[in-house]
């Protein structure tokens, strides 16, 4: 279970199926092989930690749903060390579980911040609404407005300083993940 509250950046050191990633936040943290780390959103075990590089096994499943076989060494990505009982939740209910990848069709400032437009992938466009949540590369940000075949995000300039959506122009593609109260209450339909 994440918050989707991003901490932390990584450098991919090796992509593929085995991921290796530069991990910042590995010395306070001290991740161990078999805990669940996300990655760009994306929910994995490592498998071997040495100092602030960690190590994943991606199966071809989740190299075919998400973005990480996209990875390149020497990329930023975001890193979310999984919640601990206790742990203050200010985010949101995040899985790690990608429901879809998806383009960024723009960006335009607003404010101090940006207005992110991706789109809204037909498999999970009923699950997204306005003021709901969604994670986008494991950021939990709220959905700030829909349309047909697209929704939007308000980036406030501590998300685009501390997070790599920062480097999702448009064109980019991106994982997603619905609020899990929408996907239960779409399931149940």
């Amino acid at each position: 279970m994440f918050s989707g509250l991003i901490r932390y950046r990584g450098l991919v050191d090796v992509g593929g199926a085995t991921l290796v990633v530069r991990c910042e936040g590995a010395e306070l943290e001290r991740p161990l092989p078999g805990d669940s780390i996300a990655i760009d959103g994306v929910c994995l075990t490592a498998t071997a930690v040495d100092g602030d590089a960690v190590a994943f096994d991606v199966v071809p499943e989740t190299l075919a749903c998400s973005t990480l076989g996209e990875r390149k060494a020497g990329e930023a990505v975001n890193v979310e060390y999984a919640l601990r009982v206790g742990d203050r939740l200010g985010g949101h209910f995040v899985y790690g579980h990608v429901d879809a990848v998806a383009l960024v069709l723009s960006r335009t400032p607003e404010g101090q911040g940006e207005r992110m437009r991706v789109e809204s992938p037909p498999a999970i466009a009923t699950m997204i609404a306005a003021k709901g949540f969604i994670a986008v590369d494991g950021v939990s940000l709220t959905v700030a407005a829909t349309g047909d075949g697209w929704f939007e995000v308000a980036l406030i300039p501590e998300t685009i300083e501390r997070t790599t959506l920062r480097a999702r122009p448009p064109g980019s593609r991106v994982n997603l993940e619905v609020d899990p109260i929408a996907r239960y209450v779409a399931i149940k339909r």
